[in-house]
């Protein structure tokens, strides 16, 4: 069974949405303050949490640092009153999957769930296929260990995610407004400069960032990923 961690301080919240997930088949258990969030997360080992910003003990964003900080890649949907785009911006560079804000459709958010364990579902499956190697890195798919020239590199969860995002394109050019949307849950309106955060990163760790071979930008278009 599919388990679902709801991070909520109100309980009247907090129940209603354990119900409409626990009539979906899912298993579902809620933590009511941020300490006990991190631990849940640590014990249970849920598939997809939804995370309250406004929290006792530890707010929203300090508990999803908590979770990345211990290696957890557990898909994250911050669920919050919080409507800014500067707040939607920071929980998606702590590596949060989506953002869904208060007052929310109910039939909405469990749709953007159950993508998610869909994604989940399709990335073990693809992991348990192959490995990817281009010029001197190699990623296991299946442990998610990304080695360059032999060492180990780090990547965010995120990066990872945007790394395959291309990779899957076999060579064609994805638009931000599309590596927003598959990658980070945006609506294809929404325009910000976390694209290419993260494709610095990449850059960075995978790549030469003063002359990029395999992240290559495609001028007023987007990016695409040369092998």
């Amino acid at each position: 069974m599919s388990r679902v961690l709801v991070v909520e301080d109100n309980p009247d919240l907090a129940s209603g949405i354990a119900y409409n997930l626990q009539i979906e088949g899912y298993e579902v258990r809620v933590a009511d303050t941020g300490p006990v969030a991190i631990l849940a997360v640590a014990e249970w080992n849920p598939g997809v949490v939804l995370l309250d910003l406004m929290l006792p003990g530890a707010d929203g964003y300090q508990v999803l640092k908590a979770i990345r900080h211990r290696g957890s890649r557990v898909p994250v949907i911050i669920l919050t009153a919080k409507g800014e785009e500067q707040d939607r911006v920071f929980g998606f560079r702590l590596d949060a999957d989506q953002y869904v804000t208060k007052p929310f459709s109910i039939l909405e958010l469990l749709e953007r769930i159950a993508a998610l364990f869909r994604r989940t579902s399709q990335e073990q499956a693809a992991a348990a296929r192959d490995t990817l190697a281009f010029g001197d890195v190699v990623v296991d798919r299946g442990s998610h260990a990304v080695m360059r020239a032999g060492e180990s590199v780090a990547l965010s969860p995120k990066a990872y995610d945007l790394l395959f995002a291309l990779v899957r394109r076999n060579g064609k050019v994805a638009s931000r407004a599309e590596l927003l949307h598959e990658v980070w849950g945006y609506g294809t309106f929404v325009m910000t400069r976390t694209v290419d955060t993260h494709i610095a990163e990449l850059r960075r760790k995978l790549d030469d960032p003063d002359a990029p071979k395999h992240f290559v930008t495609v001028w007023k278009v987007g990016y695409r990923f040369v092998p």
